[in-house]
């Protein structure tokens, strides 16, 4: 759909191709390639010999953003594009907010961390929760062409800071939380809030904010046009909320009107999910009382609080891997199960090492028992993302456990009665890295492998 690439191997006949430099792989190395494969232009950073005409431009990456901003954003920006930015929440909110433009007719696409979504389509696995500009803009198109009238996508820190959403218009916008992350790349919390508040420069429309968040401040003093909810909101105020049979009841008062709803979502922090999601559909034009209609049908992302039997006992796999979402789901399940909360956690190698500390902490002062575990080594050593993860424990109520397999055998075991085994960090992934390789690896899968064993 796009006339340029920068994957050599995705060029045809008439393409002109970018020759980006990566961290990992520089494309100039393949431009060859790229004119073998039909290229009939390549901008570059430096001169080279090569058979067809060719541009030198300071950053090649730059000139990607401007071009494929400058003659697509246009065509894109003709649907509704929703924006979600925060730590925690993105992808539940998002895929929440999908699923109920389309039950109210509006058919939208999603974008995210669990991959390009279009109704009656195979799903596509992303790289990025934000992927490149040229990936992304593609996407966007795919959705247009599909006749789509929205689209509703995570929005990353990286992909704010990086410019690729460039070009887009936001006609509403949600911010989650503000919770430590991320500070490999962005250093300082200052640098992470400030790339987040960079939506705001693209945002035509409302801005839903977490009131409830120390950092919900920025958002209201930079942007006029903001609706509030949480505890202390004024427009979607969170009342009282309490857990059912099937999920969450929620009594909240939505500009000044009560509303008594019932969700299929477990556990506190969803319920701010799903009003966020209620809230952004609502200010597209949709009425409060026909969101609530339709949340009968409304469910939770594949590894998000996803609950599965064993024997008298249960596990839940989630996406948990940063020190507040760790915090917020094991506070969630203390004291609303009968019996002991049994935690398995590890954190990714080659990302922010300043979290493993705190995160497990967090792990074993708020669980009863903990198995410390590998989740994505990637290229680092297992047994130093493990020493840097005990470096913040001060308690004795734990294990180590390096192979996750085993660990969460190890972890299953101990249920006994109503106990709980909370399987944090991958959530909806089926795969782990190891070193540069990823090998199928599930982890509700393999609780369920367990499961028919005992249940």
């Amino acid at each position: 759909m796009i006339n340029v690439k920068i994957d050599s191997r995705k060029v045809s006949e008439g393409d002109i191709f970018v020759a980006l430099r990566g961290s990992v792989v520089d494309g100039h190395s393949f431009i060859n390639n790229a004119i073998e494969n039909g290229a009939v232009k390549v901008v570059v950073e430096e001169d080279v010999e090569c058979s067809v005409p060719k541009e030198i431009v300071k950053d090649t990456g730059e000139w990607l953003t401007n071009y494929v901003s400058s003659n697509y954003s246009k065509d894109v920006n003709t649907m509704d594009i929703l924006g979600i930015t925060g730590t925690n929440g993105k992808t539940t909110t998002a895929y929440l907010t999908y699923q109920m433009l389309n039950k109210l007719g509006k058919k939208t696409a999603y974008i995210g961390t669990i991959g390009f979504y279009i109704p009656g389509e195979d799903v596509v696995e992303l790289p990025n929760t934000t992927p490149n500009i040229l990936d992304l803009y593609e996407l966007l198109l795919e959705a247009k062409n599909k006749n789509c009238e929205a689209v509703i996508m995570e929005v990353s820190s990286h992909a704010l800071h990086q410019k690729r959403v460039e070009g887009l218009k936001f006609k509403t916008a949600a911010f989650t939380n503000l919770t430590q992350d991320h500070l490999d790349y962005h250093k300082t919390m200052d640098d992470y809030l400030n790339a987040k508040l960079l939506l705001l420069k693209q945002l035509t429309g409302k801005m839903v904010v977490n009131v409830d968040d120390p950092y919900s401040s920025y958002w209201l003093n930079n942007y006029k046009e903001c609706l509030t909810l949480g505890k202390k909101g004024t427009d979607f105020v969170i009342n009282s909320y309490s857990n059912t049979d099937k999920g969450t009841r929620i009594d909240a008062s939505i500009f000044g009107k009560q509303y008594d709803i019932e969700t299929n979502l477990t556990s506190s922090f969803n319920v701010y999910n799903y009003l966020m999601a209620l809230a952004m559909v609502n200010s597209l034009g949709y009425s409060v009382d026909n969101i609530i209609d339709i949340t009968k049908d409304i469910y939770p992302p594949k590894g998000r609080c996803e609950q599965i039997r064993v024997g008298k006992g249960k596990a839940v796999v989630d996406y948990a891997h940063t020190p507040d979402a760790v915090e917020k789901i094991i506070d969630a399940f203390v004291g609303t199960v009968k019996g002991k909360v049994i935690t398995l956690i590890g954190c990714g190698g080659d990302r922010d090492p300043k979290k493993r500390p705190l995160m497990g902490n967090i792990a074993a002062t708020k669980s009863d028992y903990v198995v410390f575990t590998s989740d994505n080594p990637r290229t680092e050593d297992p047994q130093k993302i493990m020493d840097d993860i005990l470096a913040g424990v001060e308690t004795n109520n734990y294990e180590v456990e390096l192979d996750r397999r085993k660990a969460i055998v190890k972890a299953l075991d101990m249920i006994k009665g109503d106990d709980i085994v909370l399987i944090l960090g991958k959530g909806h992934e089926d795969y782990q890295i190891l070193g540069r390789e990823k090998t199928h690896f599930d982890d509700a899968e393999e609780v369920r492998k367990y499961a028919e064993g005992k249940n």
